[in-house]
C-alpha cells in the first residue's frame, strides 16, 4: 500500500513559478513509476509529467521547457517544479504511482495562476 500526499500549490501570478511535492509512505517506493496529473474545472484530468524508476522522463507538450519532474528516493519524495506558469495551467494537480498492477493517486493540490 501507497498513500500519496500532495503539497506546494497555491496562487501565483503569469510567469511565476512554483515547485510541487509529493511525499509518499509505504515500502518500495523506488520502484514505482510517478506521474503528475492535472484536471482543470470542467475538463477531463490529463497528464503532464511522469519519472521512471531509472529516472527517464516524459513530459506534455504543453509542459515541456517549462516544467521539471525530479524524484529523490531518500525522501520518498517527487517534486515538480513548474515555471513559466500561465494561467491555462490552472488546475488541481493530482500524484500517480503505479508499478505492476498496483495504482494509488494522491488527494490533489490546487494550482491557480492568475493576475
Amino acid at each position: 500500500q501507497v498513500q500519496l500526499v500532495e503539497s506546494g500549490g497555491g496562487l501565483v501570478q503569469p510567469g511565476g513559478s512554483l515547485r510541487l511535492s509529493c511525499a509518499a509512505s509505504g515500502s518500495f517506493f523506488s520502484i514505482y513509476t510517478i506521474g503528475w496529473y492535472r484536471q482543470a474545472p470542467g475538463k477531463q484530468r490529463e497528464f503532464v509529467a511522469l519519472i521512471t524508476s531509472g529516472g527517464n522522463t516524459n513530459y506534455a507538450d504543453s509542459v515541456k521547457g517549462r516544467f521539471t519532474i525530479s524524484r529523490d528516493n531518500a525522501k520518498n519524495t517527487v517534486y515538480l517544479q513548474m515555471n513559466s506558469l500561465k494561467p491555462e495551467d490552472t488546475a488541481v494537480y493530482y500524484c500517480n504511482a503505479y508499478w505492476a498492477d498496483y495504482d494509488y493517486w494522491g488527494q490533489g493540490t490546487q494550482v491557480t495562476v492568475s493576475s
